[in-house]
């Protein structure tokens, strides 16, 4: 499966602010490939904004439409208002691995239940229109042996094809080659080995 994911290095955040009726809403989006790199965004956060009223927060640490890694949270904000809106928010935009931390301070005008949502909301949207983005690939493992002179035909042809060699071993028959296979098998080992005049054992 290839879809969408933030564009980000581990530890670093997009960061995108929106003022409303003089409420602050500072929202950091991240790459969250697991639910600990999106735990630690939230604790960065709440880190550099130790005084802010709301630390409010949703994540998808999987593909789109992930049903499991997900979460959000109101973070004391009236139900409902926050967390699953900004949740709503990175689900509609396709995207896949992210999370999101919307830091609220006051103004002293209340928002209301739909000011909130739409708030919330809005700085999340505001975020993701600016986010740098990069086509992800699931992959699975996956083992060839190659004789030592197909061995640099054969790393030509999984270059081309976008497929890493994760590790390489040799010994008297050649080389195994460890593979990052995409997952949705949407390339076949079948021409490879036509590459190879078939001198390509699967594993």
């Amino acid at each position: 499966m290839r879809y969408p994911v933030p564009d980000l290095p581990a530890g670093e955040r997009h960061v995108e602010t929106l003022e409303i009726e003089r409420s602050r809403f500072i929202c950091w989006l991240c790459h969250a490939p697991d639910n600990a790199a999106f735990e630690a965004l939230l604790h960065e956060a709440r880190l550099a904004y130790p005084d802010a009223s709301h630390h409010c927060s949703a994540f998808i640490a999987g593909a789109p439409g992930e049903q499991v890694a997900i979460g959000f949270s109101d973070d004391g904000e009236p139900g409902g208002t926050a967390g699953r809106p900004m949740f709503q928010a990175l689900e509609g935009s396709g995207l896949g691995q992210a999370g999101a931390v919307v830091t609220r301070y006051f103004g002293g005008t209340k928002l209301g239940t739909g000011g909130l949502v739409r708030a919330y909301t809005q700085a999340v949207l505001k975020a993701l229109d600016a986010l740098p983005r990069r086509p992800f690939t699931e992959r699975r493992a996956v083992a060839i042996q190659v004789d030592f002179s197909n061995e640099a035909e054969a790393r030509r042809w999984l270059a081309e094809h976008d497929v890493p060699v994760a590790a390489a071993d040799y010994d008297s028959q050649g080389a195994r080659l460890r593979l990052a296979w995409p997952a949705d098998d949407s390339l076949s080992l079948t021409a490879l080995e036509q590459r190879l005049k078939g001198a390509l054992v699967r594993l």
